[in-house]
């Protein structure tokens, strides 16, 4: 994917917004950026959309900023001459489409149906809007869709909530998805920034879905990892598994066969998505250790009173 639409898949939920007016700007979006949300698509259904792109873009330039319900190349121009980073389109109009693309911008133009969504992929667009996404099926209907599409990749909108978010998200050819249900249009007309901060905190975690996985134990060999697991195991009647590194007791103790990384040990931590757990976290600063990646784990570059943590991610469909 191109720099934009990766950060928009690593940000994994963009708000979509229609303002007001443009006093409300700069305080929402510092509210969302505050909150770990740090993108917008502002819709072009109301007549200060515009002006809201140009000064959310010198205002607040970390936030990744799309123009949405573009309908026409004369608002595509528009909305990219402002600051918008990407477009989006309700409905598939191949000649604005064009536009977009031929500019060198970028383009996610609303399909329903695999007709629409074969003929903007040959197109050229990287990733589609499923629009009306709930009304259309769902994730269900994309499921279907996306056993012949293998190459389509999809930002969903429409009726995805708090809710169903993770429904979405945990099919890995849904790249994003846009809502409003942390930035709802009478929270912004009343200017209520702090509960948006709060939903916005609230709607990352439940994306990333933090949770343990185990607890990793460092033994000094293969002798005391087995002893410590069987121990463990007579106890609390959990299952004995040996691996090649490792015993296991149950599914929640480690037992490691040789000292690994960590002092003491080391904590894994299960997440919806590791990639996005890595974005949001960075966000936070919190350093990753390179060295130690694999395609679903990584560690933590420091330790946590002893112990080193290292991301899971679960297998998604």
């Amino acid at each position: 994917m191109n720099d934009t639409m990766q950060a928009i898949s690593n940000i994994g939920i963009i708000p979509v917004i229609a303002f007001n007016s443009t006093e409300e700007a700069v305080p929402l979006c510092k509210a969302l950026v505050a909150g770990g949300l740090p993108a917008a698509e502002v819709t072009f259904r109301t007549a200060c959309a515009e002006e809201c792109i140009r000064i959310i873009a010198r205002e607040v330039p970390e936030m990744l900023l799309g123009a949405g319900t573009v309908l026409t190349v004369e608002q595509a121009d528009r909305a990219m001459a402002a600051g918008a980073k990407f477009i989006v389109a309700p409905g598939y109009d191949p000649h604005v489409t064009r536009h977009v693309l031929d500019k060198g911008g970028v383009m996610i133009p609303g399909t329903a149906t695999p007709g629409e969504m074969q003929q903007a992929m040959n197109q050229g667009c990287e990733v589609l809007k499923f629009f009306p996404a709930e009304a259309n099926g769902g994730v269900a209907m994309l499921r279907n869709i996306g056993a012949a599409l293998k190459g389509a990749k999809w930002m969903c909108t429409g009726g995805v909530n708090a809710k169903n978010v993770n429904d979405y998200l945990g099919y890995g050819q849904i790249v994003a998805v846009g809502g409003t249900w942390m930035c709802k249009s009478d929270m912004i007309r009343d200017g209520k920034w702090d509960e948006i901060t709060a939903l916005s905190r609230e709607a990352v975690r439940t994306m990333l879905g933090f949770s343990l996985a185990h607890v990793g134990i460092n033994c000094e060999n293969e002798g005391e990892a087995e002893k410590t697991a069987r121990t463990l195991c007579a106890l609390f009647g959990l299952d004995y598994k040996p691996g090649n590194s490792s015993v296991f007791a149950g599914t929640a103790v480690e037992c490691m066969k040789a000292p690994y990384l960590g002092k003491n040990g080391h904590i894994g931590i299960a997440t919806n998505s590791l990639d996005r757990a890595v974005y949001h976290l960075g966000r936070q600063g919190v350093a990753f250790d390179e060295s130690t990646r694999k395609p679903k784990a990584l560690y933590l570059r420091d330790e946590v009173c002893g112990f080193a943590v290292h991301l899971l991610q679960r297998e998604t469909i």
